[in-house]
């Protein structure tokens, strides 16, 4: 894993190492074209000027970066992604490495973001989350020969390694559990549905119903904080045909969703069944406790990490499939009246 340096920009630029410190450093004795060339050049391969003699070094950087791309007021609730945070200290803190956070906007951000970690010699390595389709980061982290363990999938993503765990067959497994309890209609309320897992959870959702022979079913899109869980559950609620039943696709959700029911007046579990997406505390505190669709998240990110570590040491690492998550029965699912 080759780390950009000053000679790698002047390769690449076509001109000589001395052409590339004026550049970058601001003095004369290069055109203009030819500083901007190699400004450009030295921001496609992750090289960042400021810190030209720390790139220079082969010395490990100690820690590990993580740029959420999501809305800041997401992740300060968020169990599952504190869940996964304490899974990757958990392996990192034995090697004596840090996590490096940054939360960001859109996933150009995120790149850029990834560049100048890996030019100034910040990080070893990172761990995507929230996989997309045609994912823009992955050619990128590629090209940079930036370590990286992506989170989500399966799906291309090139050279660089992947954890992932059966969404398709847990959500299965949910609707299931619902039908079989009695349920005909039955809703989910969605997480971000640009992101694959929220694309594969709703299409086994959809697959799933249908092959039950389920009616009314349907999928309300939200963004995984409990304002927008709970105005799509008082959107279902208020409809001629409402659910009996909801699958949430994060636990904030899917107590606000409970929230919600209690509000307008209905009975957990008599009028309505709720069924959560990766069990937290906040599951087990509400009344009643909902049932969940359980996995072990601390878990899930140690195996993240460890992958990634024998990235970053050179060693071959293949994709994995992580535990999935399974029903957990609690006092928020029973029969329908």
């Amino acid at each position: 894993m080759k780390r950009p340096t000053i000679a790698d920009v002047a390769r690449r630029a076509g001109v000589s190492k001395g052409a590339v410190s004026y550049a970058l450093n601001g003095q004369p004795g290069v055109s203009d074209t030819t500083r901007q060339r190699i400004l450009d050049v030295a921001r496609e391969i992750g090289f960042s000027p400021s810190n030209a003699a720390r790139a220079l070094s082969r010395a490990s950087a100690n820690a590990v970066g993580l740029a959420p791309c999501r809305p800041a007021k997401i992740l300060g609730v968020e169990p599952w992604f504190m869940g996964l945070i304490s899974g990757f200290e958990l392996e990192l803190a034995a090697r004596s490495y840090a996590l490096t956070l940054q939360v960001v906007a859109t996933p150009e951000e995120e790149i850029e973001v990834y560049r100048r970690w890996w030019g100034e010699r910040r990080i070893d390595g990172v761990i995507l989350t929230d996989l997309r389709e045609n994912d823009i980061r992955i050619p990128v982290l590629q090209q940079l020969e930036l370590p990286a363990v992506v989170l989500g999938g399966p799906a291309d993503t090139g050279t660089i390694p992947q954890l992932w765990s059966d969404d398709t067959g847990s959500m299965t497994e949910a609707v299931r559990y619902l039908a079989a309890l009695g349920h005909r209609r039955i809703a989910q309320v969605s997480g971000l549905t640009s992101l694959l897992h929220t694309q594969a959870r709703t299409r086994a959702f959809a697959a799933a119903s249908a092959a039950l022979g389920l009616d009314g079913t349907v999928t309300a899109q939200a963004d995984y904080t409990g304002e927008e869980g709970g105005r799509a559950t008082r959107r279902l609620l208020s409809s001629g045909n409402r659910p009996t039943a909801i699958i949430y696709d994060n636990d904030v959700m899917a107590v606000a969703g409970l929230a919600v029911a209690q509000e307008m007046g209905l009975a957990v579990p008599a009028d309505l069944s709720i069924v959560a997406w990766d069990d937290s505390l906040l599951c087990s505190l509400v009344h009643p406790p909902l049932t969940t669709l359980s996995r072990d998240i601390p878990g899930y990110g140690a195996q993240a990490a460890r992958q990634l570590l024998k990235a970053i040491d050179g060693e071959r690492v293949d994709n994995a499939e992580g535990s999935a998550a399974h029903i957990t029965a609690r006092g928020s699912t029973a029969p329908p009246r």
